[in-house]
């Protein structure tokens, strides 16, 4: 009686299968890693939005922007990936100047209960859920994060630039501007993302790691250093 035997593979169609595969990995996972890193973008992105509208609001009301989060009404969920910098909250009556919300002035959510700041300007990352990486310090602290100019010509300011480490009110209201930062690590790296918002138009200048955009309207994010392009 015969036997019958079955023909299997030989070692060089397993050779070209595992380069094959490997070459399709090749491709794909750093496609994979800028895809989840969009997604934790969107964060950044909903959450400016809703700054710019508090801003919008408490101007309709009020004839002024706010450096609060309180007065604007921004109160983002627990498990927030980015910083949130609304820049030093101005002396009653004085003109704004850009600049930075100190740590102390941000809300910290290093522990299970948020801590408010004394100023209320920002709101930390949850360094309570994703770890120490998150714990930023000063805006200043982030290098080769590029400029954006802010256009104020349409209402009267007079033009002023504004780069990511100097947000908030600027002038004296009701003729005065806002900008808001976030700031965030979404791939555990050492670099971090940083969007920004403003009530004016914006456009990037010399960033090489931001996305390009020129005259973005006012309300819109804008990427001024993307954390997955950048390092």
């Amino acid at each position: 009686m015969k036997k019958k035997f079955q023909k299997g593979f030989t070692l060089v169609e397993l050779m070209i299968v595992v380069a094959i595969i490997g070459i399709l990995a090749a491709i794909a996972i750093p496609n994979f890693i800028r895809f989840q890193a969009r997604s934790k973008q969107a964060e950044a992105k909903n959450s400016l939005k809703a700054i710019f509208t508090g801003q919008k609001s408490r101007f309709a009301e009020k004839d002024r922007y706010s450096a609060q989060t309180g007065e604007i009404g921004f109160a983002p969920e627990r498990g927030n990936r980015y910083l949130y910098d609304l820049g030093p909250v101005p002396a009653v009556g004085a003109a704004g100047a850009p600049g930075s919300c100190a740590a102390g002035d941000m809300e910290l959510r290093n522990v299970a209960i948020a801590v408010p700041g004394t100023g209320g300007c920002g709101i930390q990352a949850d360094e309570f859920r994703y770890g120490a990486q998150f714990a930023f310090g000063a805006l200043a602290d982030m290098a080769g994060a590029g400029a954006v100019t802010v256009n104020s010509t349409l209402n009267g300011l007079t033009p002023t630039a504004i780069s990511v480490t100097a947000v908030g009110v600027d002038g004296l209201c009701p003729l005065c501007a806002f900008s808001a930062m976030a700031r965030g690590n979404i791939d555990n790296d050492v670099g971090d993302d940083a969007f920004l918002v403003s009530s004016e138009f914006l456009t990037v200048g010399v960033a090489a790691c931001a996305e390009a955009s020129q005259n973005d309207n006012p309300g819109t994010p804008v990427n001024v250093r993307n954390d997955v392009s950048c390092d």
